[in-house]
């Protein structure tokens, strides 16, 4: 318990202990510029991934403030936001069209209690079970089906379009009710930010020293920047001044509740159509999200925290402490699930932020926005915020991973390409599962048919040459129980190929474990091949395999040796067995060193 209260302890878990007492104004005035530069995309993003989980607007903003200030005492990572993620609220929608707000708050609260605990019991380490090509398909799947379903806000479509599918097929049959005007600005919308990244980009590379040139640098690379909350405002102004001319051209957001969300308890039981529902119902109803949306978070979160830790190390166990215990927070102010965001962490980046503290800027900022500024959301163009969505997943699209896995290993591209489909068509908790169990079943078979080099030696100092020929065996791997039946037909079938029955040696360099079943196969292949006169040797095997064969077996320990060179072991066997001797001593001598 007095490990706890050390102050190395508490700076690990406590972070904000460590870096407070070095701060500064200066780091202050830095913070404050990031965290506002920040809030000035958390709000218009918030609103649109309200949207994408089927919720009314204000729960983007509900969802936008609590883990920036719990963050602020337990992250570890300067540059991370917590907050509202397109993934995550397109994880969210499905239980929210089904059943109502409730259960997302209920949601984001069993997320941060499952993600805490996975913290508590010092679990990160399994997220790393979920191979690249999985991640890339998995986001590129929820980047194509987001993007989708902004369709019908982008071209002011009527009815409804939740899955990939149900986008385009809503696109096919309702295409000609399309809105001419809600239309022209969401595609309108799309070309200014396009171009206001392109200006951000072409900004940094300016070169010029006057200050006229600096300040157009710096103007061009914070409209840029702040290019989302730029096109929604002028998008506001647009539809406002139309409005008071009795023109409404566009669909609008609508109503925002005004004020802050209570702080209360989530709901652990809820009403739908006269039923009430339990707890457990509730939990029933949620089934797989209860597994992939804390999976999805903590990917998304610990993924950031690597990609923006600039050669720091990155203690997963508190980033997943911070994150569940934002998620618990958060469902006591009506947000649901949330995690870090990559567009948000890279701005705060980018804006120069020196440590968490930046977070509250940014949270007081959507606190204020809730508490002063909803009436005015309420002049949001839905085409506006379909344009903001659809720019962003555009760029989550992994394209150039393609290109890297075709590269490296081009069997990967295969559990990408079945995670990607299956997302698209199935749902994007069914195709994670299909991903994984895809490259399960490569590692699966890696391991079952693993790498074996087979050599014909001899000795050209003998004349007789089959008196010396031996096969020498050579994995390059570790040899487990999926292994164990392919690597005896191997040897046995390789050495009958000779007319005179070879001696086979096993080298064991490479092997650093196995397990009991290849034990009793190794054995069995002894006797396949006493049967016919062969003698088998294990020649330089590693200690950690060579006690588990003779844990099997103890008598196998006369069949290890272990000299330097494989010629050297093909004339000692034919001299006495003294040299042999002195093997079954040194193995002898390891075994009992080892029960000492």
């Amino acid at each position: 318990m007095k490990e706890c209260f050390k102050l190395e302890h508490l700076q690990k878990r406590l972070p904000i202990v460590e870096w407070l007492p070095k701060y500064s104004w200066g780091k202050l005035v830095k913070d404050i510029i990031a965290g506002l530069t920040v809030g000035l995309t958390a709000i218009p993003q918030g609103i649109a991934y309200a949207v994408v989980a089927g919720l009314q607007p204000q729960y983007g903003l509900y969802s936008g403030f609590m883990g920036c200030f719990v963050y602020f005492f337990l992250g570890s990572c300067k540059d991370i936001t917590i907050g509202p993620t397109a993934i995550m609220a397109l994880m969210t929608q499905e239980h929210v069209q089904a059943h109502g707000p409730e259960f997302a708050i209920l949601l984001t609260f069993l997320s941060g209690i499952i993600i805490f605990s996975l913290g508590v019991l010092r679990l990160g380490f399994l997220v790393e079970f979920i191979s690249m090509p999985v991640t890339v398909g998995f986001t590129s799947a929820a980047a194509v089906t987001i993007a989708s379903s902004q369709i019908k806000g982008l071209l002011g479509l009527p009815g409804e379009a939740r899955a990939f599918l149900d986008s385009w097929i809503n696109l096919f049959t309702n295409g000609l009710e399309l809105r001419l005007w809600d239309t022209i600005l969401g595609v309108t919308t799309i070309l200014v930010l396009i171009l206001g990244k392109k200006m951000k980009q072409v900004s940094e590379k300016w070169k010029g020293e006057t200050p006229t040139k600096l300040v157009l640098k710096k103007t061009v690379w914070l409209l840029g920047l702040a290019r989302n909350a730029v096109v929604v405002i002028i998008g506001t102004i647009l539809a406002y001044i139309l409005s008071i001319h009795d023109i409404k051209p566009f669909i609008l957001t609508g109503n925002v509740t005004p004020g802050l969300p209570p702080f209360k308890p989530p709901p652990f039981t809820t009403e739908e159509n006269g039923t009430v529902l339990t707890f457990l119902d509730m939990v029933r109803e949620m089934g797989s999200a209860l597994i992939v949306v804390p999976l999805i978070g903590i990917l998304e979160s610990i993924a950031i925290a690597k990609a923006f830790a600039k050669g720091k190390s990155i203690d997963a166990t508190q980033e997943l402490l911070a994150l569940g215990f934002c998620n618990i927070m958060g469902s006591f102010v009506s947000s649901f699930p949330t995690t870090g965001s990559f567009t948000r962490t890279a701005v705060n980046h980018a804006s120069g932020v020196v440590s968490p503290a930046g977070g509250i800027i940014t949270g007081v900022l959507v606190l204020l926005s809730l508490s002063f500024l909803t009436s005015t959301f309420y002049y949001i163009p839905k085409a506006t915020l379909a344009a903001v969505i659809m720019c962003a997943m555009f760029y989550m699209i992994e394209y150039r991973a393609v290109t890297v896995l075709w590269r490296t290993k081009k069997s990967d591209l295969v559990p990408f390409t079945c995670t990607l489909i299956a997302c698209l068509f199935l749902g994007l908790e069914y195709g994670m599962i299909v991903g994984i169990t895809v490259n399960l079943l490569f590692i699966l078979y890696n391991t079952a048919r693993p790498s074996v080099t087979l050599q014909w030696v001899w000795d050209t100092h003998v004349t007789q040459v089959n008196d010396t020929e031996v096969l020498l065996v050579t994995p390059t791997q570790s040899l487990v129980f999926p292994a164990s039946d392919y690597f005896r037909e191997v040897i046995v079938g390789t050495s009958l190929t000779r007319g005179v029955p070879p001696k086979v040696i096993i080298d064991g360099t490479h092997i650093q474990y196995i397990d009991s079943t290849m034990a009793k196969g190794l054995k069995m292949v002894i006797d396949d091949l006493n049967v016919r006169n062969q003698e088998v040797i294990f020649w330089r095997w590693k200690e950690s395999a060579m006690f588990t064969l003779l844990g099997f077996d103890p008598g196998l320990s006369k069949f290890f040796r272990f000299e330097e060179s494989i010629h050297q072991l093909v004339q000692e066997g034919k001299k006495d067995n003294g040299r042999r001797q002195g093997d079954y001593e040194k193995v002898a001598t390891v075994i009992e060193e080892e029960r000492l």
